[in-house]
């Protein structure tokens, strides 16, 4: 009997590994496609080809019902999504914590696990309007594939309702590098040198995958309770690009750029004020052309050698232009900086934000958290015009949830 009970368990367990090793197959696959589809629709005139346009109306036919589990059809405004996938109603929302031009970014609690969560709710409609389809579906796909590294905000769940989409993200509430710097003018440089390690690494990384940031700016970069950088809003990324392949579109923040998008935040961690800063718009973009930066006295040898490198006007003779983050790594600015040791944040951190708590919200601005909370972000019953019909199906492939035994651990 003993022997009949341990084979049906070894069986069991087997069975179960089976199980997961399929699961985690088809998720794979399943990704694939939806990359694969989105690419497609990014892409007009392949799109206009008769057999690709064949293509994605079989593929849209088949992922009918699977949609109908993330929208709520406009006809029929009552109907419930199932139990097991994640909804708006699934969290509390408890403030604004911060604000863009497509939505909101709040702190939620998820009312079952009661974990807190940085929801960043966006109004398709809006989306729709300015044309933006295409990097919002970028930041998703860039989310997705931040889980293997510790300085990049991490995505717990992606879904949408008929009228919004809803990213669900690590919550970091130590506040932004901007208001850090703001409030103490400058970094000493072994602070910088914390600092532009955990950026560098997580550039790196990204650089790794072909994706490319271009919008590396102190807002941008967050520290979390313990004082580590994490990176975050990724809808500027730039997919695809091989080591010297070049992309020509004009985005990212002047008063921060540099002859190049990813190296533009390290000056401005050593010196008060960005190296070609100008209030006139036009002087500014001229001064990053041709101007050689201006250093403050107090910076150290390695310290100017690492931003004259990385400020270099040819693009050839940039530090990282040949070995991208390997020349940052090794350079003698970062000599004291174990790199193991700071993957694994066994370095402690050189500043740690005072938060007593996930709801001490003291380092965001009160701007936002003085903000009423929308009721609506539980209610997907908006009034049916002809922009919430398009905008009900207009992003195909972009719910996304973890393995069910990963979910909100």
């Amino acid at each position: 009997m003993a022997v009949t009970e341990a084979g049906c368990d070894l069986t069991y367990c087997k069975m179960r590994g089976i199980v997961a090793v399929l699961t985690a197959f088809i998720k794979e696959r399943k990704m694939g496609l939806n990359d694969f589809i989105q690419k497609l629709v990014s892409t007009p005139h392949i799109c206009q080809h008769a057999e690709v346009n064949n293509f994605l109306k079989i593929d849209q036919n088949q992922n009918e019902e699977a949609e109908a589990d993330d929208l709520k059809v406009v006809s029929s405004p009552d109907r419930l999504l199932p139990s097991s996938r994640i909804k708006p109603c699934d969290f509390d929302y408890l403030k604004i914590i911060g604000k863009g031009s497509f939505g909101k970014v709040l702190l939620a609690r998820h009312k079952e696990s009661t974990q807190y969560y940085a929801v960043k709710v966006l109004q398709k409609k809006i989306i729709l309007k300015k044309k933006e389809q295409k990097h919002i579906m970028a930041e998703r796909s860039v989310l997705m594939k931040n889980i293997k590294h510790p300085f990049l905000v991490g995505l717990h769940y992606s879904f949408q309702t008929t009228d919004k989409l809803y990213f669900v993200l690590d919550y970091v509430n130590g506040g932004e590098l901007f208001y850090h710097l703001q409030r103490e003018r400058v970094f000493l440089e072994p602070r910088a040198r914390f600092y532009a390690a955990e950026i560098a690494s997580a550039l790196g990384y990204l650089h790794s995958l072909h994706i490319v940031y271009r919008d590396l700016k102190p807002e941008n970069i967050l520290l979390d309770s313990q004082g580590h950088i994490v990176l975050t809003d990724f809808g500027l990324c730039k997919e695809g690009l091989e080591p010297n392949g070049t992309t020509s579109t004009f985005c990212g923040t002047p008063e921060v750029g540099g002859p190049a998008v990813a190296v533009e935040t390290a000056p401005a961690l050593r010196c008060s004020t960005p190296p070609f800063y100008s209030r006139n718009t036009a002087e500014m973009y001229s001064n990053i052309l041709h101007k050689a930066p201006v250093l403050k006295p107090n910076v150290s040898n390695a310290g100017r050698e690492l931003l004259e490198g990385l400020l270099q006007k040819e693009r050839g003779a940039r530090l990282g232009a040949k070995d991208d983050f390997l020349e940052l790594k090794y350079h003698s600015f970062f000599s004291p900086i174990n790199w193991d040791d700071l993957m694994s944040k066994k370095i402690t951190p050189p500043f740690v934000p005072s938060v007593s708590g996930p709801t001490d919200l003291r380092h965001f601005d009160p701007e936002f958290t003085h903000l009423p909370v929308s009721s609506s972000l539980c209610s997907d019953a908006p009034h049916v015009t002809s922009s919430v019909k398009e905008a009900a199906g207009a992003f195909p492939g972009f719910s996304y949830g973890p393995p069910a035994d990963h979910c909100f651990m």
